[in-house]
């Protein structure tokens, strides 16, 4: 099954039961991870930059749970470059998996906008501005390893969870998702990046003889 691209795309068709697999073997990233835990979510919190005004606790549930599903849909496309991660088909079991909830999560906020937001048409668009900046917000370049990493780890979990629990992932490691996109480094060493400065010879004429050549009698340069 391919990862969908869409935010609006279809959550799966219906599948067989899962079966036990082992556990993933650890990214070959070779590096020691920083602790980006979390306190636990309630989906109203200033940090996850999505605010739903006048949320009802079942709404902000919901959100939790998409907000939760465009970060591994992210991860599933962004972290092809490490295949022992396992996004692209963690993700594509987890939307299969846990498909009953997810749809009630979607029916759940289309349900929030269309009270909050009239007429329809003012509902929908919200919706849809609602959906890219829920994927937005999990756009990164230069935090690739730890947002990957972590991607990995939450995908994985949500697979072991009994259906309908997903929110409870959600609500457990969202903010640990948030936190890896934020730029760390190597935790067992430290080391300093030195500044690279290359000298610069003078610029003024006075500097220059007719030839192109630097008088270094009038204007002492060290290389």
């Amino acid at each position: 099954m391919a990862v969908s691209t869409g935010w609006r795309a279809a959550l799966a068709a219906a599948s067989a039961g899962l079966v036990a697999v082992p556990t993933a073997a650890p990214a070959n990233f070779f590096w020691k991870s920083p602790d980006l835990s979390g306190a636990p979510v309630r989906g109203d919190e200033p940090e996850l930059h999505n605010p739903l005004p006048g949320a009802t606790p079942a709404e902000l549930q919901a959100s939790l749970v998409w907000m939760l599903r465009a970060g591994l849909n992210v991860g599933a496309l962004q972290c092809q470059f490490d295949p022992t991660l396992l996004a692209n088909v963690q993700y594509n079991h987890v939307i299969d998996y846990h498909r009953v909830e997810l749809g009630k999560a979607y029916q759940t906020l289309e349900g929030y906008f269309k009270r909050t937001k009239k007429p329809l048409k003012v509902a929908q668009n919200a919706f849809d501005q609602y959906g890219t900046r829920t994927y937005s917000r999990f756009s990164t370049v230069s935090s690739q390893y730890t947002f990957c990493e972590t991607v990995s780890k939450i995908g994985r979990t949500a697979l072991f969870v009994p259906k309908g629990q997903f929110h409870l992932v959600a609500e457990k490691y969202l903010s640990e998702l948030r936190n890896s996109l934020n730029r760390h480094g190597e935790q067992r060493f430290t080391y300093q990046i030195l500044p690279i400065v290359t000298p610069m010879p003078p610029l003024d004429d006075k500097c220059w003889g007719k030839k192109g050549e630097l008088d270094t009698r009038r204007c002492p340069f060290a290389f």
